[in-house]
């Protein structure tokens, strides 16, 4: 050891100098060479090896370099090294690199200073993948080197290279089983650096840890776990699960940090975040463990979980964990405040509700609120139609309020100033004061959706600190459970109310069996009442304790009131006073009360179970008849389309019909009034300027009787308006019958099928403009360029001054007009006529579609809403069919931590839970 640390230090020189002696080492090491070279088989390579670490050591490297350049003994491969450090010293760094790496060595201590120097040559090259490489080989070789991790460590520190920190720290704890790596690693953890790491690859260290210090395997399990809570939770998970299931855990050893993560890692995975298919794999280990270590704050949490597991889902917890905490659950105690943790868990459920998009029964949230007002009993009165109880109601709050059997239920509790509430399903609503109340009350006749908070200044109900609740008239038939008695778990007390005539008659009985199944541990006591219609004293008392008899051999505790309306009011006050007195509670009113707040959240969960149900039921109901009514509406369009083109084709017709008539009276009138403008020529007629003048009374003649015309035609016009209109109105009762059974079914005024009459408005105005007036343009009638024209034309000029033509002349014109086809000229004084009708008569298929616009688009946007509505369910439907377990595990994991607090409630306390 000691040569090899003078080789390392470069300090094999003083083998040779005597440490007395005062010479300097190169005088003793040339005077020792000088005596060696004198021998007849001088071994110099010693000294020369010496000589050249002096040199080194005196930063003469050039010389070291020539010295131990002629090493050829053991030292050689030394020597090489040394020669590279001088280059290295000298800044040479490749042809240091180059030696480095050239030399073989079985010596591992001079492998060890080799690489370490090729790894600082590296880092100073900015060789990084290089000097990583050689630092973790050396490692690998020669752990044990003095500092060798401690340099890795350092380096891969600085270089922020966690990955390797991380797995150096690793090997050396498991290698060393130092402490010192294990804190090593736990600081990284606490820094985040290990989270690229499988959980698995720390098992095996964490394993060697707990059998040395479990304390501070404690600390480094519940880091990495924190390190863990995101990214691979679940991974982690089944590796810690793994790890501990064959550990052998104390549950005397105290591990409160474990026992605190698996409580907070178990009401994480229940949160309703998870499918239950996913937890099944690795709560059942995560429970087992934690049973086992549970420390005492978490042993009735963690037998509660287990029991509660091994409930909803068996068989997937061992036995003997199951029995264990069985056991544990008699002697534990829990360490929990149950009416904060009970409205967590209902204030979790609601706010899942909301974010599912189902509804909050604000009537629910209410009654657990007064469940909490401990200084207040609750008296719930009920009672058969007839039997007194509103009397009785009536008589304890000192004003007539209730004149007839209340139709929902009212509680009814001091205080200083009226103030009336009604609560609903959506809502808690301020009523404005009595008379409001009793408007309500008479709305809700045969109605039982809300609850009313009545409250009011009352001595009595002040002194004895009681709220009484009156509710609707028992019937003695299972609406009464569904009804009247679903309130029950409100009470405190229960007083029933019986008729002193006909007391405890079957319905009777049935109700108090019917209470009983659905609250057994609320107290029954009796109101007898109508007590004054029994007119002989003796016979009242004797009514009164046979009754008493019969009901105690069934309610052993109850007790009975004798009450009526007709004895004295204060000393009825005063007996009453004494009777609630004596049947108050005055033990495990809390414990009782939160049996009831258990019992509200199972009711809630099994109500949104309940709706869920509903809701897919209503889905698939609705998607049947939205499809019926997908077929009926599309119906009706394609109808209302055929009604439309047949409108079209009856409004074309009959305007044809008016028109036709008239065109035919044109065409033959027009030729006739032609030709008789030949009695306008004579033989005295000026035969220059005679064809212009006939031409010129044509068109008179024409505008003349085409504006007599006018007014017959407008009165047809208006006569086919009005054919037109009646139709359109046959039209519009069609659809109005139409829209008022496709209400009928939708239960609501949604179609309006209105048609726009303004389009026969339109028409008289368009028909009384373009008949008003009508000026015909000029016509050539008579001054055609035809040949004969021409000839008789010429004819005139030729002719005109020689009398004795003039006969023949005229005789030629007048046959020329009287026989002239003017048929043309009919199709051309029609056309201008009909001119403006053309557009008109072009606009009827744009006007009966406008007429019918309305009523279509309505149609159309409501077969589209109805497919879209069809679509949007079925989407609905098949995710929810799909996936039921996005609906059904949340609502089973909030039953699950549900009956973990019962059982821990009983745990705690020995208090049965209601169910």
């Amino acid at each position: 050891m000691v040569l090899e640390e003078q080789l390392k230090n470069k300090t094999y020189y003083t083998m040779f100098i005597n440490e007395h002696d005062s010479v300097h080492p190169i005088q003793a090491l040339g005077e020792a060479f000088l005596e060696e070279a004198q021998k007849d088989l001088p071994d110099l390579s010693n000294i020369r090896f010496a000589q050249g670490e002096v040199y080194f050591h005196h930063k003469d490297y050039e010389a070291a370099i020539f010295k131990w350049e002629n090493i050829q003994n053991e030292l050689g491969s030394w020597a090489k090294k040394n020669i590279a450090d001088a280059y290295y010293e000298l800044g040479i760094l490749p042809n240091a690199e180059d030696l480095y790496t050239a030399i073989k060595t079985t010596d591992s201590t001079l492998t060890t200073e080799v690489a370490l120097k090729l790894f600082s040559l590296y880092i100073e090259r900015d060789k990084m993948e290089a000097a990583v490489s050689v630092i973790k080989k050396t490692i690998a070789d020669n752990p044990d080197y003095p500092n060798v991790t401690d340099i890795a460590r350092a380096f891969f520190e600085e270089r922020l290279d966690w990955g390797n920190a991380v797995e150096l720290a690793v090997n050396e704890a498991k290698r060393t089983e130092n402490i010192k790596w294990f804190d090593i690693l736990h600081s990284y953890v606490d820094k985040g650096m290990t989270n690229s790491f499988a959980p698995s690859y720390f098992s095996h260290a964490l394993f060697i840890l707990f059998h040395s210090d479990q304390q501070r395997f404690e600390s480094l399990v519940a880091s990495i776990w924190n390190s863990y809570q995101e990214d691979a939770s679940f991974t982690w998970m089944k590796e810690v699960n793994h790890l501990l299931l064959n550990l052998d855990l104390e549950r005397t050893q105290n591990w409160v940090i474990l026992s605190d993560l698996h409580r907070e890692t178990f009401y994480q995975l229940i949160n309703g975040d998870y499918f239950i298919k996913d937890l099944q794999e690795y709560i059942p280990d995560l429970l087992t463990n934690w049973l086992r270590l549970a420390d005492s704050k978490n042993q009735a949490m963690s037998s509660a979980a287990v029991l509660t597991w091994d409930e909803l889902f068996p068989n997937t917890i061992s036995s003997t964990i199951v029995k264990e905490a069985e056991n544990l659950i008699r002697i534990a105690k829990a360490d929990l405040n149950e009416f904060e943790e009970s409205l967590t868990l209902l204030h979790s459920i609601t706010q899942w509700a909301r974010a599912n998009e189902m509804e909050e029964d604000e009537r629910v949230s209410w009654l657990v609120d007064q469940l909490f007002d401990f200084d207040t009993q609750h008296l719930l009165v009920v009672g058969m139609g007839g039997s007194g109880k509103s009397t009785f109601i009536n008589t304890i709050l000192g004003e007539p309020l209730q004149d007839s059997p209340t139709p929902s239920t009212v509680m009814f509790r001091h205080s200083e100033e009226l103030d009336i509430k009604e609560i609903t399903v959506e809502e808690r609503m301020k009523l404005a004061g009595f008379s409001e109340f009793q408007e309500r009350m008479d709305r809700l006749r045969n109605a039982q959706e809300s609850i009313i908070e009545y409250r009011l200044p009352s001595q009595l109900l002040q002194e004895q600190a009681f709220a009484l609740i009156d509710t609707p008239a028992l019937k003695g038939n299972d609406e009464d459970r569904y009804g009247v008695l679903k309130t029950l778990q409100v009470a405190d007390i229960i007083l029933f109310v019986l008729d002193a005539n006909a007391p405890l008659i079957a319905k009777e009985r049935t109700i108090l069996t019917q209470i009983q199944q659905l609250a057994p541990d609320i107290p029954i006591h009796f109101v007898l009442s109508k007590m004054d219609t029994i007119p002989n004293e003796q016979d009242a008392i004797r009514i009164l304790d046979e009754i008493s008899l019969e009901l105690h051999a069934e309610f052993s505790d109850s007790k009975v009131f004798a009450f009526s309306s007709q004895y004295d009011r204060s000393q009825q006050l005063s007996d009453l006073k004494i009777f609630i007195e004596s049947i108050k509670m005055t033990r495990h009113l809390k414990d009782k009360r939160l049996a009831k707040v258990l019992y509200f959240i199972r009711a809630t969960i099994a109500s949104l179970l309940q709706k869920r149900i509903d809701l897919e039921n209503r889905l698939v109901e609705a998607v049947r008849w939205n499809e019926d009514m997908y077929l009926k509406l599309n119906g009706s369009v394609n109808q209302l389309d055929d009604t439309i083109t047949q409108k079209i084709k009856e409004v074309s017709s009959a305007f044809f019909a008016v028109k036709e008539p008239i065109k035919q009276e044109i065409n033959e009138s027009v030729p006739n009034i032609l030709r008789e403008c030949g009695s306008l020529i004579n033989e005295e007629s000026d035969f220059g300027t005679i064809l212009n003048e006939v031409n010129q009374e044509m068109n008179l003649r024409l505008q003349a009787f085409l504006e007599q015309l006018l007014p017959k035609y407008y009165s047809s016009l208006q006569e086919w308006i009005k054919t037109c209109e009646e139709g359109f109105v046959l039209s519009q009762q069609y659809l109005d019958e139409l829209s008022d059974g496709f209400n009928r079914m939708y239960g609501e005024e949604r179609l309006k099928l209105n048609c726009d009459f303004k389009v026969v408005e339109d028409w008289h105005r368009d028909t009384d403009r373009m008949t008003s007036r009508f000026q015909l343009d000029p016509l050539n009638i008579v001054l055609k360029r035809t040949p004969s024209q021409f000839l008789l034309k010429s004819a005139g000029k030729l002719f005109g001054a020689f009398s004795q033509n003039k006969t023949v002349v005229y005789n030629k014109y007048k046959a020329f007009i009287e026989n002239e086809d003017y048929s043309e000229i009919a199709a051309v004084v029609s056309k201008q006529f009909f001119q403006a009708f053309e557009l008109f008569e072009k606009s009827f298929e744009r006007d009966v579609n406008l007429f019918f616009k309305n009523p279509m688009n309505v149609l159309t946007s409501t077969v589209e809403a109805t497919r879209s509505e069809i679509e949007t369910n079925k989407d609905i439907l098949e995710k929810m069919n799909e996936k039921p377990e996005l609906f059904r595990d949340p609502l089973t994991l909030f039953e699950l931590r549900l009956r973990q607090f019962e059982w821990m409630t009983v745990a705690g306390n020995g208090i049965q839970t209601v169910y």
